[in-house]
């Protein structure tokens, strides 16, 4: 009988190294063509769910328009001061952006709270320092989603400047966007000379900045005396006039979107300093009235004024009075934002393609 041969079988071959670093190459190289294009589509994505925030806010001004007769102010102050505050008698009232929570399904937030009372009253304070614990809510409707994530602490504040003894972090919620008072002479006169100038860039009662909520409010017992701007008084149209834009980012401060040293308060929508004054910044967005530079030149400001700044590329995205929003390139000449600020300049049709 023969003997029976077994077959050999050999192990088929690995990939050598060099075809293993080319497939690695080539993958490297898939992963660099995607990755731009896969960020792009994030930030579109981003970008249109800020655009769906500022439509959000834009029905509820209107619905307290509606409700209330006029539009809400940037912020009053009470005349007199609420009684039984342990801090003694204190007059700042509330902003915009907290009158307008019970339209945008936030109303438990002021029930917590108290609208009779000043916004510098403990009562309406977060724990430790008070006992509304509300008043810390994240509402996704006031963040946009491609600004960075931070933590709003006013707690530096009140120990440093009030001398208040340090009860742990103050947090409130924050804000990306704020209401537009107006622009300032100085903005104007160096950047939008035949614009008119705004009736006045105090920051008393009565006083008006000449845009949407220029005029800040007076609240005293027969209710809102001063502050009380309705659609009727947008003389040069609703669609030609901005009512809230884009600061955000804040409490840090960025210029040409690089954070900078600096600290800004004014960053919840408590407080009724958070609202846009327009100046003219240097190019590199460091210096007030050093320039022309307007939008995404910097988040931060002069006094209790911030600038309109977002984290998009090339603009940022405007409420216009009659609810619509829209993407507002950064390149847009100064004198165009003076025109869509102001709220009877005489200037109607405001193209900003």
């Amino acid at each position: 009988m023969r003997a029976v041969q077994k077959k050999r079988y050999r192990s088929p071959q690995g990939f050598t190294l060099i075809e293993l670093l080319v497939v690695i190459a080539i993958i490297a190289i898939l992963i660099g063509l995607l990755l731009p294009a896969v960020q792009k589509v994030r930030e579109a994505a981003a970008r249109m769910s800020c655009s769906n925030n500022l439509k959000q806010i834009g029905l509820a001004v209107h619905n307290y328009h509606d409700a209330n007769g006029y539009l809400p102010p940037w912020g009053f102050d009470f005349n007199p001061a609420p009684p039984g505050n342990p801090l003694g008698p204190q007059t700042q009232g509330h902003a915009a952006l907290t009158l307008i929570l019970p339209y945008i399904e936030q109303g438990n937030i002021l029930q917590a709270g108290n609208l009779q009372l000043s916004v510098l009253d403990p009562r309406n304070w977060p724990p430790n320092w008070g006992t509304n614990p509300a008043v810390t809510t994240r509402v996704k409707v006031y963040m946009c989603p491609s600004a960075p994530e931070r933590d709003i602490d006013y707690a530096p504040y009140f120990v440093q400047q009030l001398g208040l003894p340090n009860a742990g972090p103050f947090r409130l919620g924050p804000s990306d966007y704020a209401p537009i008072r107006g622009y300032h002479s100085n903005f104007r006169n160096a950047c939008a000379p035949t614009s008119p100038l705004p009736p006045s860039n105090g920051f008393n009662p009565g006083n008006d900045n000449g845009g949407a909520f220029g005029i800040k409010g007076l609240m005293t017992a027969n209710g809102l005396t001063v502050g009380r701007i309705s659609i009727v008084h947008l003389t040069d149209g609703s669609s030609n006039t901005l009512l809230v834009a884009e600061s955000a980012g804040r409490h840090q401060v960025y210029a040409r979107n690089r954070l900078t040293s600096a600290w800004a308060l004014n960053a919840s929508y408590f407080d009724y300093n958070a609202t846009i004054q327009v100046r003219g910044f240097s190019n590199d967005g460091l210096f007030v009235d050093g320039g022309c530079c307007v939008i995404n030149c910097t988040n931060g400001g002069d006094a209790a004024a911030y600038q309109m700044y977002s984290f998009h590329t090339g603009g940022m995205n405007a409420l216009r009075g009659d609810g619509s929003v829209q993407f507002i390139r950064d390149s847009v000449a100064p004198a165009i934002v003076a025109a869509l600020v102001s709220r009877n300049g005489q200037e109607v049709n405001v193209n900003i393609d």
